[in-house]
């Protein structure tokens, strides 16, 4: 698409075997990092590669790859977990995760009406396609549910107030953002997927103060 005409692969600054031989060392020292962690965590790391393979070849398939994409995304959240404790606590780590592939789906939706007008020409197919002019009532539904997730998540490892209140202001960042969206302005949606990095600021924040 024209957004992304500049980057090296798609405008010819490297070849194809380049890539690949650059992607095959991301993967060998992806491989090294996953093998000095525990039996349990190698596990669940591979077996997260059947996402990470499928992912790219979603918006071929089906109007939802934006959803492929949080569940490959936010696999950390059980990793991370499993790394330090050697197994997951499926009370907190399921409703972390599901919190994580829903804000994936606020962001990557958003981040997806950029291209729209280049996918219909392309024939390619994404959430922002799917939902168009309802665009911000699933944003809402899918915030709201990330939002009741890491509630969930938080009573059930005893998070305690900072915590909850770094998800209030999570939800009201969320809030803002879907609010003043405007879904047929690219520059606008960029700077509306941008600004999740707040998001992720914030909840950091919240668990680090909440713990301490």
């Amino acid at each position: 698409v024209a957004r992304t005409a500049s980057r090296p692969l798609a405008a010819g600054d490297i070849s194809t075997f380049q890539s690949l031989v650059f992607l095959g060392g991301q993967l060998s020292l992806a491989l090294c990092v996953l093998l000095c962690l525990n039996y349990y965590s190698i596990i669940l790391g591979a077996a997260s590669l059947s996402l990470v393979i499928t992912y790219p070849l979603m918006k071929r398939v089906t109007y939802w790859p934006q959803l492929v994409l949080g569940l490959t995304f936010n696999w950390g959240a059980l990793l991370g977990w499993s790394a330090i404790k050697g197994s997951c606590e499926w009370s907190v780590c399921l409703p972390l995760y599901f919190s994580g592939v829903m804000w994936t789906l606020v962001y990557d939706t958003i981040y997806a009406h950029q291209d729209k007008r280049d996918d219909l020409i392309i024939g390619v197919k994404s959430t922002a396609l799917q939902f168009k002019e309802d665009t911000k009532q699933w944003l809402s539904g899918f915030s709201l549910a990330m939002l009741l997730s890491l509630c969930v998540a938080g009573m059930n490892c005893n998070q305690t107030f900072p915590y909850y209140s770094a998800v209030a202001a999570v939800g009201a960042h969320l809030a803002h953002q879907i609010y003043t969206l405007d879904i047929d302005k690219p520059e606008d949606c960029w700077k509306k997927f941008a600004s999740n990095r707040t998001v992720g600021v914030l909840l950091f924040i919240g668990i680090v103060l909440g713990n301490l």
